[in-house]
């Protein structure tokens, strides 16, 4: 664990950083509190801070109310010490957000003892981070695929919508599905199912830039969400996809399978509700399986075949029984 110290009197810099160093600790020194507060501004800050009252420029009192107005994931634990014995002072030390205080000249004992009950509390404040993280990634990950589940997704492109609306630019979405996926999981099971999903979830990702965003719709089913992309680009974005997927077989228990997958592209400049982009792909979609499979269409045709055809109507997922 790294602690910064800070106090402008050297002979006492140097004890707090002696006994520190002893227990087992990184100290980062600093001679007065402006430059404790250059060093708490850094990405790799100290987590805990024992800062002297009394310094030039800014006093620990100062540097603590400094830290407590920012905006922080991570806690940073400040003891002050203090040669001010007045419960006031004490008071107005704490109000101004310190964690805890020693008065000086310190007891070294008491020192270790005061340190230690700070970094228990660092340590359950990393914890609950680390289940919180947890938590929210169980929230927004498809648990199969990795990817980001139905709902993730979705916010996802709302957001995206948003974005372009303001900025004035284009967004490609794309839906994606795998051929004949039923008979994959008639003939050899859901295990194999399971692991060919989990591969082409991972061509998928492998295959788009890194702001794009692709997600599990649903069964074997995907969205990829396309910033700052017009049809032309969201079509060969898909075809990119397409190639991805279907370039070399994929290993599972009862063998190599061929898989090949079917897209369906659309693009909006903001001005579309998300439920209207997401019906015209999966029209696209459509349009591709009923014309062979393993192909790309836009948006753009593709509805009108659908509606003079069969009159399907635009919703924004559907189970497709045949793949």
């Amino acid at each position: 664990m790294k602690i910064l110290i800070a106090d402008d009197d050297r002979i006492n810099r140097h004890i707090l950083q002696t006994f520190l160093e002893k227990w087992g600790y990184d100290v980062v020194a600093a001679v007065d509190g402006l430059a404790a507060w250059n060093l708490l501004e850094q990405p790799e800050a100290p987590r805990m801070a024992i800062l002297d009252w009394m310094m030039p420029h800014m006093d620990g009192v100062q540097v603590c109310q400094a830290v407590r107005k920012r905006e922080q994931r991570l806690y940073t634990y400040v003891i002050l010490l203090t040669a001010k014995g007045q419960k006031k002072d004490i008071v107005d030390g704490l109000e101004a957000g310190a964690d805890d205080y020693v008065t000086k000249p310190f007891d070294a004992n008491e020192l270790r003892s005061r340190v230690r009950s700070g970094l228990r509390l660092l340590e359950m404040q990393e914890q609950l981070i680390r289940a919180q993280d947890l938590l929210e990634l169980k929230a927004t990950q498809d648990a199969l695929t990795g990817l980001w589940n139905h709902g993730a997704i979705l916010d996802l492109l709302s957001k995206e919508l948003t974005r372009a609306k303001r900025s004035s630019g284009s967004i490609g979405v794309i839906m994606a599905d795998l051929d004949h996926f039923k008979r994959i999981n008639d003939t050899y099971g859901h295990l194999t199912g399971d692991a060919v999903l989990r591969e082409t979830a991972q061509r998928l990702r492998s295959a788009v830039r890194s702001y794009d965003a692709v997600g599990r719709y649903g069964g074997e089913e995907f969205l990829v969400v396309v910033p700052a992309s017009d049809l032309p680009g969201a079509v060969s974005q898909a075809e990119r996809l397409r190639s991805a997927v279907g370039e070399t077989p994929v290993s599972t228990p009862e063998g190599s399978l061929a898989i090949t997958i079917s897209l369906g592209v659309t693009a909006s400049g903001g001005e579309d509700a998300a439920e209207s982009l997401i019906g015209a792909a999966d029209a696209a979609l459509y349009q591709a399986k009923r014309s062979g499979r393993n192909r790309v269409e836009s948006a753009t045709g593709a509805l009108v075949d659908i509606r003079t055809d069969e009159q399907r109507p635009l919703i924004p997922y559907m189970n497709r029984e045949n793949g």
